[in-house]
């Protein structure tokens, strides 16, 4: 068992799987993230249980009025699917006579609920994820590296301790992508299935991710274009990929209007008819064509540049996946030239579909959480081409490019220190536009040195709800909310704190044994 261990250790992609699990586990706040995926949850203990889909008390904050005059939630049913398995058991749990006192957030059921499904996730995504690179003819290294940037400098992180659907959506769409492009290679239709399968799922999660089954179909297509595949070597295979993928779509986009039929009565449109109703009885003011009442341009222009949302501000790797593309683009294979051109597709399809929605930029989140995704695509590449091309690169490039990732890092970190409503409550106050990565930093040291009063940064708003200023005055790591709430006995919190503590000193100690065994020659030589 021990030389198997060993074995083990010495195993780059365990170790990198080792990695994510550990990530995750330390960043989690045990709260679910957002009231967004509070009522998804909801969702799912409606799947198993008698309550209601949407509490009476939660409307008219959320919920839409359906059939039979009851309040249905408007999200997609996927990620409430995602959290079934999990929910059934931390259900049990919580109603054990250890816990029976303990009605407190975090909750038990909340607590198990994101650790195991956010730890699942970020394994699966650093498998995914280091198999597409792979097909992509990058080395292990570059790999391995490549999955490291994407957990640890992009979104992806926020999104790892904040439980919106952003990393499943992704992690399927890695799936599809990858399992269908296995199938490009190999002509074997059980990958074509799977990767269908997967990208048929997000449509369950949000029906706007039919822009990433489209990008999958353009990826395979780009990587025959670019390899000179034309005529009738090209309609075989299309036909093929046709006959698999049209059923299988067709199949979960049936599954997604028979749900929608049966909260609204409707198998053609969507809940955003009924929303615009309901929110106008609310609100008369608002305009004829809401929520699509944000011109266009200023959808576009504020995703890429307003400094509460840009998407080069919240994810700065971005710019280095940009500027790698532009210099080495006649250096590149095949399959990464394809892959990078499906990923600005996609992300530019994003941002174009969002610009004219109300809430375009997702509301009460973290950066652009509507495209985030879609950046994450792009920006995968950035590490792996900048450790196989540096020779081929500028000193000022490859130097520049060095700062950016070390930016990413630091940014991507600090997203976790607090509760990401802290910043927006701010600026009720502080007013708009507001550079909210620099304010983040304020808010790191002005809590750090007790200055949060003497700086300003303790608004009005902030202290109107007690559940609110509770959990926004604490870094947002479980130890420290279970500390700060002080409903959990004093020797769970030392526990807690000691279980963190060591995970940490883990994720250190497996983050140095990867150096180590990529160190020691185990990556191959560039395929391509």
């Amino acid at each position: 068992m021990t030389s198997r261990l060993g074995l083990r250790l010495r195993d780059p992609l365990f170790l990198l799987c080792l990695t994510a699990g550990l990530l995750a586990f330390v960043v989690q706040s045990g709260e679910l993230g957002t009231a967004d995926t509070t009522y998804r949850l909801q969702t799912t203990h409606w799947l198993w249980t008698s309550q209601p889909q949407v509490f009476a008390s939660d409307y008219p904050e959320f919920g839409l009025h359906g059939r039979g005059g009851h309040i249905y939630s408007w999200y997609g049913i996927g990620q409430s699917l995602l959290m079934l398995p999990a929910d059934l058991v931390a259900t049990w749990v919580a109603h054990r006579h250890i816990f029976s006192e303990y009605q407190d957030d975090p909750g038990v059921r909340s607590i198990i609920v994101t650790y195991s499904t956010n730890i699942l996730l970020n394994v699966l995504t650093a498998l995914l994820a280091f198999r597409l690179l792979r097909q992509l003819r990058f080395n292990l290294t570059e790999a391995v590296v490549g999955v490291l940037a994407l957990l640890f400098c992009t979104t992806h992180l926020h999104y790892t301790q904040n439980m919106q659907e952003n990393n499943y959506i992704m992690l399927l769409t890695l799936t599809g992508f990858s399992f269908q492009f296995e199938w490009l290679r190999t002509g074997n239709l059980r990958p074509l299935v799977l990767g269908s399968a997967a990208l048929g799922l997000n449509l369950l999660t949000r029906v706007t991710t039919a822009l990433d089954l489209i990008a999958a179909g353009v990826f395979l297509l780009a990587v025959l274009w670019f390899e000179q595949t034309r005529g009738r070597a090209l309609w075989p295979r299309l036909v093929i990929y046709c006959k698999i993928t049209v059923p299988i779509y067709a199949f979960f986009a049936i599954i997604e209007r028979l749900y929608n039929f049966y909260r609204f009565g409707s198998f053609t449109q969507t809940y955003i008819p009924i929303f615009a109703r309901e929110q106008r009885l609310q609100d008369p003011t608002l305009p004829a064509n809401f929520p699509w009442s944000t011109p266009f341009h200023e959808g576009v222009l504020g995703a890429l540049f307003k400094p509460e949302k840009s998407i080069f501000l919240f994810d700065p790797l971005l710019v280095v996946a940009l500027v790698l593309l532009a210099v080495l683009w006649r250096r590149l294979g095949t399959e990464v030239r394809a892959y990078a051109v499906t990923s600005l597709l996609l992300l530019v399809g994003y941002i174009s579909f969002y610009a004219r929605y109300t809430y375009w930029a997702g509301d009460f989140s973290w950066g652009d959480r509507y495209v985030a995704t879609a950046v994450e695509m792009v920006a995968l590449l950035a590490v792996p081409l900048l450790v196989r091309y540096r020779a081929n690169l500028s000193p000022w490039i490859w130097r520049g490019s060095i700062v950016i990732i070390a930016a990413s890092l630091v940014i991507q970190i600090a997203s976790l220190a607090f509760w990401l409503p802290l910043e927006i409550y701010q600026m009720e106050t502080l007013g708009h536009p507001t550079f909210v990565i620099a304010l983040r930093f304020k808010n790191i040291a002005a809590f750090a040195l007790g200055k949060m009063d003497a700086w300003g940064l303790n608004t009005e708003a902030m202290s109107q709800d007690p559940w609110d200023y509770v959990h926004i005055t604490t870094w947002n790591f479980l130890p420290f909310l279970l500390r700060r709430v002080g409903a959990a006995p004093a020797s769970v919190v030392k526990t807690a704190f000691a279980v963190w503590g060591i995970a940490l000193a883990a994720l250190a100690g497996v983050l140095t044994r990867l150096r180590s065994v990529l160190a020691t020659g185990a990556a191959e030589p560039n395929q391509g």
